[in-house]
Protein backbone atom coordinates (compact mmCIF):
# COMPACT_ATOMS: atom_id res chain seq x y z
CA UNK A 1 0.00 0.00 0.00
CA UNK A 2 2.86 2.23 0.89
CA UNK A 3 4.11 1.65 -2.50
CA UNK A 4 1.23 3.01 -3.95
CA UNK A 5 1.01 6.11 -2.41
CA UNK A 6 4.64 6.96 -2.91
CA UNK A 7 3.71 6.62 -6.66
CA UNK A 8 1.09 9.36 -6.21
CA UNK A 9 3.11 11.51 -3.92
CA UNK A 10 6.07 11.67 -6.44
CA UNK A 11 3.56 11.97 -9.51
CA UNK A 12 1.13 14.41 -7.74
CA UNK A 13 3.79 17.00 -5.54
CA UNK A 14 1.34 18.89 -4.52
CA UNK A 15 -2.46 18.69 -3.78
CA UNK A 16 -4.84 17.31 -6.58
CA UNK A 17 -7.48 19.78 -5.38
CA UNK A 18 -4.67 22.64 -6.62
CA UNK A 19 -3.49 21.66 -9.55
CA UNK A 20 -5.43 21.07 -13.02
CA UNK A 21 -5.46 17.47 -14.82
CA UNK A 22 -3.38 16.83 -17.86
CA UNK A 23 -5.86 15.57 -20.42
CA UNK A 24 -5.47 14.20 -23.89
CA UNK A 25 -7.85 12.93 -26.26
CA UNK A 26 -7.34 10.10 -28.40
CA UNK A 27 -10.08 10.54 -31.43
CA UNK A 28 -10.66 13.36 -32.90
CA UNK A 29 -14.03 12.59 -35.01
CA UNK A 30 -17.57 13.85 -34.47
CA UNK A 31 -17.24 12.85 -30.59
CA UNK A 32 -13.98 13.53 -29.52
CA UNK A 33 -14.37 17.02 -30.52
CA UNK A 34 -17.44 17.25 -28.56
CA UNK A 35 -15.44 16.24 -25.69
CA UNK A 36 -12.29 18.55 -26.39
CA UNK A 37 -14.97 21.29 -26.68
CA UNK A 38 -16.20 20.01 -23.22
CA UNK A 39 -12.55 19.31 -21.72
CA UNK A 40 -12.15 23.39 -22.49
CA UNK A 41 -15.19 24.14 -20.58
CA UNK A 42 -13.59 21.90 -17.39
CA UNK A 43 -10.82 24.37 -17.41
CA UNK A 44 -11.02 24.61 -13.53
CA UNK A 45 -10.17 20.84 -13.53
CA UNK A 46 -8.52 19.41 -17.02
CA UNK A 47 -5.85 21.35 -18.95
CA UNK A 48 -6.13 19.78 -22.36
CA UNK A 49 -2.62 19.22 -23.66
CA UNK A 50 -3.68 18.02 -26.61
CA UNK A 51 -4.98 15.09 -29.21
CA UNK A 52 -4.20 11.88 -31.67
CA UNK A 53 -6.00 10.99 -34.46
CA UNK A 54 -4.38 8.58 -37.41
CA UNK A 55 -6.68 10.24 -39.92
CA UNK A 56 -5.07 13.66 -41.16
CA UNK A 57 -7.78 15.06 -42.34
CA UNK A 58 -9.75 14.57 -38.75
CA UNK A 59 -6.34 15.74 -37.36
CA UNK A 60 -5.96 19.11 -39.29
CA UNK A 61 -9.75 20.14 -38.75
CA UNK A 62 -9.41 19.48 -34.84
CA UNK A 63 -5.72 21.20 -34.70
CA UNK A 64 -7.65 24.06 -36.45
CA UNK A 65 -10.65 23.98 -34.23
CA UNK A 66 -9.11 24.13 -31.02
CA UNK A 67 -5.69 25.70 -31.81
CA UNK A 68 -3.77 22.51 -30.46
CA UNK A 69 -1.06 20.54 -32.28
CA UNK A 70 -1.62 16.99 -32.83
CA UNK A 71 0.62 14.64 -31.27
CA UNK A 72 2.58 12.13 -33.70
CA UNK A 73 1.20 8.90 -31.80
CA UNK A 74 -0.67 7.31 -29.30
CA UNK A 75 2.47 6.48 -26.95
CA UNK A 76 3.56 10.53 -27.55
CA UNK A 77 0.46 12.30 -25.93
CA UNK A 78 0.15 9.24 -23.20
CA UNK A 79 3.58 10.08 -21.79
CA UNK A 80 2.28 13.73 -21.98
CA UNK A 81 -0.62 13.87 -19.51
CA UNK A 82 -2.21 12.58 -16.50
CA UNK A 83 -5.66 11.21 -18.19
CA UNK A 84 -6.40 9.59 -21.32
CA UNK A 85 -9.50 10.26 -22.51
CA UNK A 86 -10.12 7.11 -25.09
CA UNK A 87 -12.61 8.14 -28.28
CA UNK A 88 -11.72 6.00 -30.55
CA UNK A 89 -13.86 3.40 -32.40
CA UNK A 90 -14.52 0.68 -30.27
CA UNK A 91 -11.90 -1.75 -31.91
CA UNK A 92 -9.24 0.28 -29.93
CA UNK A 93 -10.66 0.68 -26.60
CA UNK A 94 -8.31 -2.13 -25.15
CA UNK A 95 -4.93 -1.62 -26.80
CA UNK A 96 -5.34 2.51 -26.37
CA UNK A 97 -6.32 1.69 -22.78
CA UNK A 98 -4.26 -0.47 -21.68
CA UNK A 99 -1.32 1.21 -23.14
CA UNK A 100 -2.53 4.21 -20.87
CA UNK A 101 -3.00 2.14 -17.46
CA UNK A 102 0.06 0.60 -17.67
CA UNK A 103 1.91 4.41 -17.53
CA UNK A 104 -0.21 4.89 -14.29
CA UNK A 105 -2.46 6.97 -16.52
CA UNK A 106 -6.05 7.39 -15.49
CA UNK A 107 -8.67 6.52 -18.04
CA UNK A 108 -12.28 7.82 -19.35
CA UNK A 109 -13.28 5.20 -22.04
CA UNK A 110 -16.11 5.81 -24.50
CA UNK A 111 -18.83 2.96 -24.38
CA UNK A 112 -18.66 0.04 -25.39
CA UNK A 113 -15.80 -0.51 -23.16
CA UNK A 114 -14.33 -3.06 -25.74
CA UNK A 115 -15.02 -5.55 -28.24
CA UNK A 116 -14.95 -8.75 -25.74
CA UNK A 117 -15.62 -9.27 -22.30
CA UNK A 118 -11.86 -10.96 -22.12
CA UNK A 119 -10.33 -7.37 -22.89
CA UNK A 120 -12.64 -5.98 -20.50
CA UNK A 121 -12.00 -8.27 -17.45
CA UNK A 122 -7.91 -7.44 -18.39
CA UNK A 123 -8.42 -3.78 -18.01
CA UNK A 124 -10.43 -4.35 -14.80
CA UNK A 125 -7.24 -6.11 -13.58
CA UNK A 126 -4.74 -3.54 -14.99
CA UNK A 127 -6.73 -1.14 -13.43
CA UNK A 128 -6.68 -2.67 -10.15
CA UNK A 129 -2.84 -3.01 -10.41
CA UNK A 130 -1.83 0.19 -11.06
CA UNK A 131 -4.67 2.08 -8.49
CA UNK A 132 -5.83 4.21 -11.44
CA UNK A 133 -9.42 5.31 -11.90
CA UNK A 134 -10.86 4.60 -14.83
CA UNK A 135 -14.60 5.28 -15.86
CA UNK A 136 -16.95 4.29 -18.81
CA UNK A 137 -18.88 6.81 -21.13
CA UNK A 138 -22.58 5.88 -20.52
CA UNK A 139 -23.65 9.21 -20.83
CA UNK A 140 -27.46 8.54 -20.46
CA UNK A 141 -26.84 8.37 -16.69
CA UNK A 142 -25.81 11.83 -16.45
CA UNK A 143 -28.93 13.04 -18.59
CA UNK A 144 -30.97 15.35 -16.52
CA UNK A 145 -34.16 13.56 -16.95
CA UNK A 146 -32.98 10.13 -15.81
CA UNK A 147 -31.09 12.41 -12.71
CA UNK A 148 -34.79 13.74 -12.13
CA UNK A 149 -36.51 10.60 -12.23
CA UNK A 150 -33.99 8.17 -10.16
CA UNK A 151 -34.68 9.14 -6.40
CA UNK A 152 -38.25 7.62 -7.99
CA UNK A 153 -37.65 4.61 -8.98
CA UNK A 154 -37.50 1.54 -6.73
CA UNK A 155 -37.86 -1.87 -7.46
CA UNK A 156 -39.00 -1.58 -11.31
CA UNK A 157 -40.68 -5.22 -11.92
CA UNK A 158 -41.27 -3.95 -15.58
CA UNK A 159 -38.93 -1.81 -18.00
CA UNK A 160 -39.88 -1.21 -21.40
CA UNK A 161 -37.71 1.19 -23.52
CA UNK A 162 -37.45 2.27 -27.07
CA UNK A 163 -34.05 3.78 -28.62
CA UNK A 164 -34.61 4.73 -32.09
CA UNK A 165 -32.12 6.69 -34.36
CA UNK A 166 -31.72 7.64 -37.81
CA UNK A 167 -29.27 5.73 -40.50
CA UNK A 168 -25.82 7.11 -39.96
CA UNK A 169 -23.23 5.61 -41.52
CA UNK A 170 -21.03 6.39 -38.89
CA UNK A 171 -22.23 4.20 -35.86
CA UNK A 172 -22.28 1.36 -38.35
CA UNK A 173 -18.91 -0.14 -37.05
CA UNK A 174 -20.85 -2.05 -34.62
CA UNK A 175 -23.74 -3.84 -34.23
CA UNK A 176 -27.26 -1.99 -32.76
CA UNK A 177 -27.17 -3.64 -30.17
CA UNK A 178 -23.16 -2.30 -28.93
CA UNK A 179 -24.42 0.95 -30.90
CA UNK A 180 -27.67 1.98 -29.18
CA UNK A 181 -28.98 -1.12 -27.04
CA UNK A 182 -26.24 -0.42 -24.74
CA UNK A 183 -27.30 2.37 -23.35
CA UNK A 184 -30.67 0.84 -22.17
CA UNK A 185 -28.94 -2.37 -21.24
CA UNK A 186 -26.37 -0.28 -18.51
CA UNK A 187 -29.99 1.69 -17.58
CA UNK A 188 -31.50 -1.45 -16.76
CA UNK A 189 -28.33 -2.66 -14.57
CA UNK A 190 -27.98 0.67 -12.61
CA UNK A 191 -31.72 1.21 -11.70
CA UNK A 192 -32.48 -2.66 -10.61
CA UNK A 193 -29.03 -3.69 -9.78
CA UNK A 194 -29.78 -7.33 -10.21
CA UNK A 195 -28.35 -9.91 -12.25
CA UNK A 196 -30.07 -10.81 -15.74
CA UNK A 197 -30.63 -14.61 -15.50
CA UNK A 198 -32.60 -15.34 -18.74
CA UNK A 199 -32.23 -13.31 -22.48
CA UNK A 200 -34.34 -13.82 -25.87
CA UNK A 201 -33.45 -11.74 -28.31
CA UNK A 202 -33.75 -11.07 -32.05
CA UNK A 203 -32.36 -8.34 -34.71
CA UNK A 204 -32.16 -7.81 -38.52
CA UNK A 205 -29.47 -6.28 -40.47
CA UNK A 206 -31.16 -4.16 -43.05
CA UNK A 207 -28.67 -1.77 -44.32
CA UNK A 208 -25.42 -2.30 -42.93
CA UNK A 209 -23.53 -5.64 -42.48
CA UNK A 210 -24.99 -6.23 -38.41
CA UNK A 211 -28.36 -5.93 -36.72
CA UNK A 212 -29.88 -2.82 -37.75
CA UNK A 213 -32.79 -3.13 -35.52
CA UNK A 214 -32.95 -5.28 -32.46
CA UNK A 215 -35.59 -6.65 -29.78
CA UNK A 216 -34.44 -8.17 -26.62
CA UNK A 217 -36.18 -9.67 -23.38
CA UNK A 218 -34.25 -9.58 -20.36
CA UNK A 219 -35.63 -11.38 -17.26
CA UNK A 220 -33.44 -10.53 -14.11
CA UNK A 221 -32.60 -12.65 -10.88
CA UNK A 222 -35.19 -10.44 -8.99
CA UNK A 223 -37.97 -10.80 -10.98
CA UNK A 224 -37.92 -7.72 -13.21
CA UNK A 225 -38.21 -8.09 -17.14
CA UNK A 226 -37.43 -5.61 -19.02
CA UNK A 227 -38.25 -5.46 -22.69
CA UNK A 228 -35.37 -3.27 -25.11
CA UNK A 229 -35.74 -1.82 -28.91
CA UNK A 230 -33.42 -0.59 -30.38
CA UNK A 231 -33.43 0.77 -34.38
CA UNK A 232 -30.78 3.20 -36.44
CA UNK A 233 -33.27 2.96 -39.56
CA UNK A 234 -36.46 4.92 -37.91
CA UNK A 235 -37.75 7.67 -39.88
CA UNK A 236 -37.65 9.62 -36.54
CA UNK A 237 -35.92 9.52 -33.33
CA UNK A 238 -36.62 8.40 -29.68
CA UNK A 239 -35.15 7.80 -26.72
CA UNK A 240 -38.01 6.57 -24.19
CA UNK A 241 -38.35 4.12 -21.08
CA UNK A 242 -41.34 3.58 -18.79
CA UNK A 243 -40.66 1.84 -15.33
CA UNK A 244 -43.12 -0.17 -13.73
CA UNK A 245 -43.28 -1.07 -9.93
CA UNK A 246 -45.56 -0.83 -7.28
CA UNK A 247 -48.39 1.90 -7.54
CA UNK A 248 -46.43 3.94 -9.49
CA UNK A 249 -45.17 4.65 -13.55
CA UNK A 250 -42.12 6.20 -14.52
CA UNK A 251 -41.57 7.71 -17.95
CA UNK A 252 -38.18 9.21 -19.24
CA UNK A 253 -37.71 10.76 -22.12
CA UNK A 254 -34.10 10.67 -22.48
CA UNK A 255 -34.25 13.10 -26.18
CA UNK A 256 -36.96 15.56 -24.93
CA UNK A 257 -35.37 15.30 -21.34
CA UNK A 258 -38.59 15.13 -19.37
CA UNK A 259 -39.83 12.48 -17.14
CA UNK A 260 -43.49 12.08 -15.55
CA UNK A 261 -44.42 10.03 -12.41
CA UNK A 262 -47.37 8.80 -11.67
CA UNK A 263 -48.58 7.29 -8.61
CA UNK A 264 -51.19 5.72 -6.90
CA UNK A 265 -52.00 6.41 -3.47
CA UNK A 266 -55.11 4.79 -0.87
CA UNK A 267 -58.10 6.85 -0.38
CA UNK A 268 -58.80 7.09 3.49
CA UNK A 269 -62.60 8.93 3.41
CA UNK A 270 -64.81 10.19 0.54
CA UNK A 271 -62.41 11.19 -2.40
CA UNK A 272 -61.86 14.57 -3.53
CA UNK A 273 -64.70 14.86 -6.05
CA UNK A 274 -61.71 16.70 -8.31
CA UNK A 275 -59.39 14.29 -8.00
CA UNK A 276 -59.12 11.00 -10.68
CA UNK A 277 -59.62 7.75 -8.66
CA UNK A 278 -59.86 4.24 -9.45
CA UNK A 279 -62.75 1.77 -7.43
CA UNK A 280 -60.95 -1.18 -6.76
CA UNK A 281 -64.04 -2.89 -5.60
CA UNK A 282 -63.73 -4.46 -1.70
CA UNK A 283 -60.12 -3.42 -1.96
CA UNK A 284 -60.57 0.39 -1.45
CA UNK A 285 -60.21 3.43 -3.62
CA UNK A 286 -56.67 4.59 -5.29
CA UNK A 287 -56.33 8.31 -6.21
CA UNK A 288 -54.06 8.74 -8.99
CA UNK A 289 -51.62 11.70 -9.06
CA UNK A 290 -49.29 12.97 -11.50
CA UNK A 291 -45.91 14.68 -10.89
CA UNK A 292 -43.88 15.74 -13.65
CA UNK A 293 -40.14 17.01 -12.02
CA UNK A 294 -38.42 19.88 -12.72
CA UNK A 295 -35.21 18.99 -15.09
CA UNK A 296 -32.52 21.07 -14.77
CA UNK A 297 -30.80 21.89 -18.29
CA UNK A 298 -27.27 20.40 -18.73
CA UNK A 299 -24.37 19.14 -20.76
CA UNK A 300 -24.86 15.21 -20.43
CA UNK A 301 -20.89 14.62 -21.59
CA UNK A 302 -19.68 17.60 -19.80
CA UNK A 303 -21.18 16.54 -16.77
CA UNK A 304 -19.78 12.65 -16.84
CA UNK A 305 -16.43 14.40 -17.58
CA UNK A 306 -16.22 16.73 -14.47
CA UNK A 307 -17.68 13.80 -12.42
CA UNK A 308 -14.34 11.88 -13.48
CA UNK A 309 -12.36 14.61 -12.82
CA UNK A 310 -13.56 14.90 -9.25
CA UNK A 311 -13.45 11.11 -8.44
CA UNK A 312 -9.35 11.51 -9.61
CA UNK A 313 -9.68 14.96 -7.72
CA UNK A 314 -11.28 13.54 -4.55
CA UNK A 315 -9.72 10.25 -4.76
CA UNK A 316 -13.70 8.33 -4.95
CA UNK A 317 -15.42 5.87 -6.89
CA UNK A 318 -16.22 6.91 -10.74
CA UNK A 319 -19.70 7.11 -11.41
CA UNK A 320 -19.64 4.01 -14.02
CA UNK A 321 -16.88 1.70 -13.16
CA UNK A 322 -15.16 -0.78 -15.87
CA UNK A 323 -16.93 -3.24 -13.75
CA UNK A 324 -20.23 -1.77 -14.70
CA UNK A 325 -18.97 -0.98 -18.38
CA UNK A 326 -17.95 -4.84 -18.42
CA UNK A 327 -21.47 -6.01 -17.28
CA UNK A 328 -22.99 -3.66 -19.49
CA UNK A 329 -21.13 -5.79 -22.62
CA UNK A 330 -21.72 -8.86 -21.50
CA UNK A 331 -25.34 -8.61 -21.62
CA UNK A 332 -24.70 -6.76 -25.07
CA UNK A 333 -23.12 -9.62 -26.43
CA UNK A 334 -25.46 -12.47 -25.10
CA UNK A 335 -28.34 -10.87 -26.75
CA UNK A 336 -26.01 -10.69 -29.87
CA UNK A 337 -25.20 -14.61 -29.53
CA UNK A 338 -29.14 -15.09 -29.07
CA UNK A 339 -29.73 -12.68 -32.36
CA UNK A 340 -27.36 -15.27 -34.17
CA UNK A 341 -28.80 -18.49 -32.75
CA UNK A 342 -32.52 -16.79 -34.23
CA UNK A 343 -31.21 -16.33 -37.56
CA UNK A 344 -29.83 -19.58 -37.91
CA UNK A 345 -33.05 -21.47 -36.27
CA UNK A 346 -34.86 -19.16 -39.43
CA UNK A 347 -32.41 -20.68 -42.02
CA UNK A 348 -32.77 -24.00 -40.95
CA UNK A 349 -36.30 -23.73 -41.02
Amino acid sequence: MRCKQSFFEHLYPRSLESMKLKIGVLGAGHLGKIHMKCIRELSEHFELVGFFDPDIKKAKEAAAQFELMPFHSVDSLIDSVDVVDIVTPTLYHYDCASAAIKRFKHIFIEKPVTTTLEEAKALIKLAKEAGIKAQVGHVERFNPAFIAARPHLHAPKFIETHRLAQFNPRGTDVSVVLDLMIHDIDIVLAVTNANVRKVSAAGVAVLSDTPDIANARLELDNGCVANLTASRISLKAMRKSRFFQRDAYISVDFLQKSAEIVRMKEVEGEPDPFSLTIDLGDKGKKEILFEKPVIEESNAIRDELQSFAESIINDRPTEVSLEQGSKALEVALIILEKMRQSVILQSED
